[in-house]
């Protein structure tokens, strides 16, 4: 499998489209080079299963190498582990489902399908980089398109919301590039590589420094708490596919580059900050979960149960046991299918009702039963019912949680437990709300889900219920690489 696909493909796509003339091109090509990414990723998923079927004992496989700047050991290194393809995988669903439900944008057409073919490819980059300048690089390309999404195709206070996301996630990628050129310098080889830097034992005193500012820096794009207020007004303010990309792949780019560079690279330094960690993941939370019960927003609704249930995936890392960080990525690909779904269906009633305000709905079962039970199905997914993957992903970090048996550990398990009963609050009376009850005036001819719509929340729909009714094969994707991880964590003294 040659991963360089994975980069070509999507640049290709977005040189079309800015070739197209007009706008139903464009679409048709965003569509096209969106499902050869979907059938990228199925080869690719494929292929590294047989590999490892095969007992092929690398850690990484697939790999490519490229001298860049050989001066400064710089290499465009690609290579994939299971996390790797776990992650490509949910990028490839979230893109063609957004690209499906953008189906109807009128404004700079070309401009729009350009710019999240854009953000794929920095996302796809970011997931097969071995080396730690070029996976900062893809990072820095998958932060661009969100900023012109919101401040273009967005509403509400979209100025502010674009400005506040950039400025805050360009800080985190400060930190983080700080903390990279700190493991840099700190080695005698000046690598960038991220396998020759994980046989190399960096002295303590850099993972105590380095450490932190990179989970922390990685942390700000996955909602790190306290510098998660970002992500609200994000959400809110974004079109309905740049809400899908930013909670369903973006998200899960920092959660990834904390379980995939700093934790992994620094184990010592994972564990002298693990308890801070998981503080501030349980607050997340619970915080997350109490804040979204106050809101009357569907968006903004989302948006602070998306902080929640990031916290589950920083939770499964902080607690450093192979089922938790296991259950970490579960969590990753569950939230990013069931988030993406959930931002396409409210953008389905918005563009109806033309209002995201649930008092202001009900009744809606009768005149959109095709979008509305996307609704019930998205929505019993994020309180965690059995049968569909945010159960799976949940139980998963609560299991590897568990395993700790002193206070502190069990005391967030418990607490992060608690709070899916104020997830089954804020769900079940949102839903009741929207859609049960007499129709509101206005809404009796209201049309359901067209062809695009139905089949993007379908392609999301499998992806969830795959994992909730056969979880094992994600299991065995990501179980590998987590045991890695924990080896290395456990020859930390």
């Amino acid at each position: 499998m040659n991963l360089l696909l994975l980069i070509l493909v999507p640049l290709l796509t977005a040189t079309a489209i800015l070739l197209m003339r007009n706008a139903s091109q464009v679409k048709w090509v965003a569509l096209t080079g969106a499902t050869a990414q979907l059938i990228l990723a199925f080869v690719l998923f494929f292929a590294f299963r047989k590999e490892q079927a095969a007992g092929n004992p690398l850690q990484m496989l697939f790999q490519q190498q490229y001298n860049w700047f050989p001066s400064w050991h710089i290499s465009f290194h690609l290579g994939v582990d299971g996390i790797s393809v776990a992650m490509i995988l949910l990028t490839a669903f979230v893109v063609i489902a957004g690209v499906l439900v953008s189906w109807n944008v009128a404004r700079m057409t070309k401009e729009f399908y350009f710019l999240l073919i854009l953000l794929s490819l920095g996302a796809y980059g970011f997931f097969i980089s071995l080396d730690l300048f070029v996976l900062f690089f893809f990072l820095e390309i998958a932060v661009i398109p969100k900023y012109l999404l919101i401040g273009i195709w967005g509403n509400g206070k979209k100025e502010y919301s674009a400005n506040k996301l950039a400025l805050m996630l360009m800080g985190g990628s400060a930190l983080v590039l700080v903390g990279l050129l700190g493991v840099y310098f700190s080695t005698p080889e000046h690598t960038f590589d991220l396998l020759k830097l994980s046989d190399i034992q960096i002295p303590p005193e850099v993972q105590k420094i380095c450490f932190p500012l990179l989970f922390v820096g990685f942390g700000v794009f996955t909602a790190i708490f306290p510098l998660h207020t970002w992500v609200p007004d994000g959400h809110s303010s974004a079109p309905t596919a740049g809400s899908m990309f930013l909670a369903g792949i973006s998200m899960k780019l920092g959660g990834y580059g904390c379980l995939r560079v700093a934790v992994f690279l620094m184990p010592q330094g994972a564990k002298e900050y693990s308890t801070i960690i998981i503080v501030l993941s349980t607050i997340a939370i619970l915080y997350g979960a109490f804040a979204t019960m106050m809101q009357k927003d569907l968006k903004y609704m989302n948006a602070y149960s998306s902080v929640s249930h990031c916290g589950f995936v920083l939770l499964g890392i902080g607690m450093l046991t192979k089922v938790s960080m296991t259950g970490a990525v579960m969590q990753m690909v569950s939230h990013g299918l069931m988030t993406a779904l959930f931002f396409a269906v409210i953008g389905m009633i918005y563009e109806r009702t033309h209002t995201r305000q649930v008092n202001e709905m009900g009744g809606l079962l009768k005149v959109m039963p095709f979008i509305i039970t996307i609704l019930f199905i998205v929505g019993l997914c994020s309180l965690g019912l059995p049968g569909l993957s945010g159960f799976v992903a949940e139980m998963t970090v609560f299991m590897g949680s568990w395993q700790h048996p002193d206070p502190l550990h069990r005391i967030a398990t418990i607490a992060a437990c608690l709070s899916i009963v104020v997830t089954a609050v804020y769900i079940l009376r949102a839903i009741g709300q929207t859609a049960m009850g007499p129709i509101k005036a206005g809404y009796e001819n209201l049309s359901d889900a067209t062809w695009n719509e139905k089949l993007a929340a379908i392609i999301l729909v499998i992806g969830i219920v795959a994992i909730g009714t056969a979880p094992f094969w994600l299991n065995d994707l990501v179980s590998p690489a987590s045991q890695l991880i924990l080896e290395k964590i456990q020859l930390v003294q």
